[in-house]
């Protein structure tokens, strides 16, 4: 070691990076907290412009309705940071209400069950196809959408049967409260809890993250990658079948002619969470903020009365572009810094 080195001289020491560690704490800021900033400025917003947001009941609606979805897009959060995505959740959604509705006359393990088996199986083979053959996760996904609508087009006579939810205590599931807040959100709220430690604090989650940073070196590493994936996609079925249950006991019914578009909302809501498409970064608490975000606009929609639910979809694409193009802004930003 020179002299030079062991006195610290001007002359030697190191280039100050101050500037590129702070532009990537606040790209960082802004990718983890931007959705959260957002849905309390809407929130704000709502509050002013509508008296009836304000009510209890309203938040009760708000935070029923974003049930099923925060489901479905759990199991997708964790799908995307692995660099994959899912697209047969919509349709994995429709058949697990009505097999949950069907299922119901053999009691409330019955209800939940057959939904969780079926949906669970279907994307077990999702993730074995693509952990094993490396099949593009969009042709994989897209063939499932087509095959469990199918299948429960075969089970409702075409959609031509409604089941009806005929056991009481699964009804109640979906329509009953504890401390005037929901069952079916109660629920929602633990799971994404259960969600948030096993991606922070167990070996899956950091699997998972590893897989979405790059495939091959994980490998090396040596993270199970296929059974990772696997269990990714296993878990975005469950997650699926259970919202599709859920919804199921809140109708009344397994409605056959729901789910078209919930890949799309749910994937929309994980990315404007800030969960990036290309994998390896995001977080549960960001596609929570997501949900709610879509849901709280979806309700000011309402509250406005003279503009269809179409406009929500508009706003949600519009809301989609936007993040993406800021996540590509940001992370060109982090590269240069």
């Amino acid at each position: 070691m020179t002299p030079a080195l062991l006195t610290g001289s001007p002359t030697t020491a190191a280039p100050d990076h101050g500037g590129g560690e702070r532009t990537d704490r606040i790209v960082g800021l802004v990718q983890r907290q931007g959705a959260l900033a957002v849905l309390v400025t809407v929130v704000l917003v709502a509050l002013v412009a509508f008296p009836d947001f304000r009510s209890l009941d309203n938040t009760g609606t708000i935070l029923v309705a974003a049930a099923p979805p925060m489901l479905i897009a759990l199991g997708m959060t964790l799908v995307i940071i692995t660099g994959g995505i899912d697209l047969s959740v919509g349709s994995l959604y429709v058949l697990g209400g009505v097999l949950a509705a069907w299922a119901s006359r053999y009691g409330l393990v019955a209800a939940l069950l057959v939904p969780l088996l079926v949906c669970g199986a279907i994307g077990l083979v999702n993730g074995v196809l693509i952990a094993y053959t490396r099949m593009a996760p969009f042709i994989v996904t897209l063939a499932a959408l087509l095959g469990a609508r199918g299948l429960m087009r075969a089970i409702s006579d075409e959609g031509s049967t409604t089941y009806v939810v005929e056991n009481g205590a699964f009804g109640r599931l979906g329509t009953g409260s504890l401390l005037g807040v929901g069952y079916q959100v109660w629920l929602a709220v633990a799971l994404v809890l259960i969600g948030m430690l096993v991606l922070a604090r167990t070996g899956f989650g950091q699997s998972v993250y590893a897989i979405g940073g790059s495939e091959d070196a994980s490998a090396l590493m040596g993270v199970a990658v296929r059974r990772t994936k696997i269990w990714v996609y296993v878990w975005s079925g469950l997650l699926a079948g259970l919202a599709g249950a859920v919804n199921a006991a809140r109708l009344g019914s397994g409605v056959t002619v729901l789910g078209a578009g919930m890949e799309l909302d749910a994937i929309a809501a994980v990315v404007i969470g800030g969960t990036l498409l290309t994998g390896g970064a995001g977080s549960i608490a960001g596609t929570v903020a997501g949900v709610l975000l879509l849901g709280v606009i979806q309700n000011m929609i309402n509250q406005v009365g003279d503009l269809n639910s179409n406009w929500q979809q508009v706003i949600s694409g519009t809301f989609l572009a936007v993040v993406v193009v800021a996540q590509t802004v940001l992370n060109r930003l982090r590269r240069i810094s």
